[in-house]
């Protein structure tokens, strides 16, 4: 039997894809430099420097991971759920984290405008006369 989709998150467009915003690279600086400084030292310091990371942020800790992902290129949900699935993320959870980021301000979605129409073809040529 199917079961019914969850709510986690809120609902975006078919391919909306999502970019880092300023305060999200900050912030992105900021969780690398608590994995790198919490290294060597054991899980239990990793697991403690992560959460010092995300609460100020209002975020959960495992979302500089996908904060990360979306550095080198805006991408969609898709694309982050197959990037992470490995990871053992799955797609309820990768919406859910993105609705967090794009809460806390970490994360915009990618405005997509619309194209110019072409000056040569005229939406009145079709009209009914």
């Amino acid at each position: 039997m199917l079961q019914a989709k969850t709510a986690d998150g809120p609902r975006w467009p078919r391919g909306q894809k999502f970019t880092p915003s300023a305060l999200g690279r900050e912030a992105l600086e900021a969780y690398r430099l608590a994995v790198q400084q919490a290294r060597g030292v054991g899980r239990g310091a990793l697991d403690a420097a992560l959460a010092a990371w995300a609460a100020p942020l209002r975020v959960e800790a495992g979302d500089g991971v996908l904060l990360g992902e979306l550095l080198e290129r805006p991408r969609g949900l898709a694309d982050l759920s197959r990037a992470l699935e490995d990871a053992g993320h799955s797609t309820a959870e990768v919406r859910a984290a993105v609705g967090r980021l794009v809460a806390a301000g970490l994360v915009e979605p990618v405005v997509v405008q619309a194209p110019e129409p072409d000056e040569g073809v005229h939406p009145a040529r079709w009209a009914r006369t």
